[in-house]
């Protein structure tokens, strides 16, 4: 078997069956098997996904184990040449699975990849390239020299914003949302560190590999990543499980600097996450954020389904247009830059590559519209604010 694909999911189902949707157009060709570890969930996500995905293997836990423990439930089970570690809240392009396969074989000492992952406006996630972050990269980090410096290759290394977007490169750190391994490196290393509860085990699995001899790769195919649908991180509970994490990934790699850094880490974590979630208190007050019915959507359809969607629209009492097209003819680009809050895609009709690559885009820009989706099994619009059905 080439490919063992496995998402660990809590409470975020409908997300997860568009994430299993666009898996199962990927798996296309490729011989892979694909695991869902339900961390007790309390939103019926096993029940409602069994009769819609049937070959998937799922496995059902009675608590939340955390991240590490549910994957490495799966990976012990996994029987593929390479394993893929996948967060629910994304969907991937049709070629992506192949693509990354493709590189893999072609080069043996790659023991990890991670691909250009896409946030809602189509901009480029910084967390797709990561290097170590050992005590001095750690520091740049969380003093704010990185962002000050971001293309500097001595003080923008944690997000190595200096390679090229579209372009392979080696890399040190490939993010947990979507990690590419080799099961050989996998069994050499050993599984997930489950002392990780949630976070920094994705930075400690590819250090691993990294000393065991292989190199990380970046390969500029594009995936969609909602970035934590149930996690808040402007809340001061992120920032515990954050800074716990990092003790533990110092404690473990650089014991000789632990003290002095899990002090470090625990002060500027603690400032910067209580700042942060100040400035989001005082934006939130000083400018709400519109609700779903306040919000503008254009519906891009060549009719299939356009009724349905026209029906939510309306049930929700939100403003909409509509883009009438042919199967497959996308908008012109210039809609990104009207006053659109959303633009909606059926996955039905369009590629989910074909969406990516619609929205994706390397400048900054003061406003542009986010990515939907239409689900026609669930007769819903999917956005990273929720589902709206």
């Amino acid at each position: 078997m080439k490919l063992s694909i496995v998402i660990v999911n809590y409470n975020v189902r409908f997300y997860l069956e568009q994430c299993l949707l666009s898996v199962e157009k990927a798996l296309t060709g490729v011989g892979g098997e694909v695991f869902v570890v339900d961390n007790n969930s309390t939103d019926d996500s096993v029940s409602y996904l069994k009769g819609r995905f049937p070959w998937v293997r799922y496995i059902e836990n009675k608590e939340n184990v955390g991240f590490s423990r549910a994957n490495n439930q799966a990976l012990r089970e996994a029987r593929g040449e390479y394993v893929l570690l996948l967060n629910p809240d994304t969907f991937i392009g049709e070629r992506t699975l192949r693509e990354c396969i493709d590189f893999m074989d072609k080069n043996p000492k790659a023991g990890m990849c991670g691909v250009g992952m896409l946030k809602v406006d189509g901009s480029f996630a910084p967390e797709s390239r990561r290097g170590v972050p050992t005590p001095f990269v750690a520091f740049c980090k969380m003093t704010g020299l990185g962002s000050l410096f971001p293309k500097s290759r001595l003080f923008g290394r944690y997000y190595m914003q200096y390679l090229n977007k579209q372009s392979i490169n080696p890399i040190e750190i490939v993010s947990g949302a979507f990690m590419f391994i080799r099961k050989e490196a996998l069994d050499k290393v050993g599984l997930l560190d489950e002392a990780f509860f949630m976070y920094g085990e994705d930075i400690d699995l590819s250090y691993r590999v990294l000393k065991a001899g292989y190199q990380n790769y970046y390969i500029p195919t594009q995936i969609l990543h909602y970035k934590g649908e149930s996690t808040k991180k402007d809340s001061l509970k992120y920032v515990n499980a954050f800074h716990k994490a990092m003790v533990i990934f110092f404690k473990k790699h650089f014991a000789h600097y632990s003290a002095i850094y899990s002090l470090f880490i625990t002060l500027t974590v603690m400032m910067r996450g209580t700042m942060s979630y100040i400035m989001q208190k005082v934006y939130a007050c000083s400018r709400k954020k519109p609700k779903v019915e306040q919000q503008k959507f254009l519906i891009v359809s060549d009719g299939r389904n356009l009724d349905d969607m026209k029906s939510i629209a309306e049930k929700h009492h939100f403003m909409y247009d509509v883009f009438h097209s042919r199967l497959g003819d996308m908008p012109s680009t210039d809609v990104l830059y009207r006053d659109y809050d959303y633009i909606v895609f059926d996955t039905s009709r369009y590629p989910f590559s074909s969406i990516l690559e619609f929205f994706r885009h390397d400048e900054p820009a003061r406003h542009r519209p986010r990515i939907a989706t239409y689900i026609p099994s669930n007769k819903a619009i999917m956005t990273f604010q929720g589902v709206i059905n």
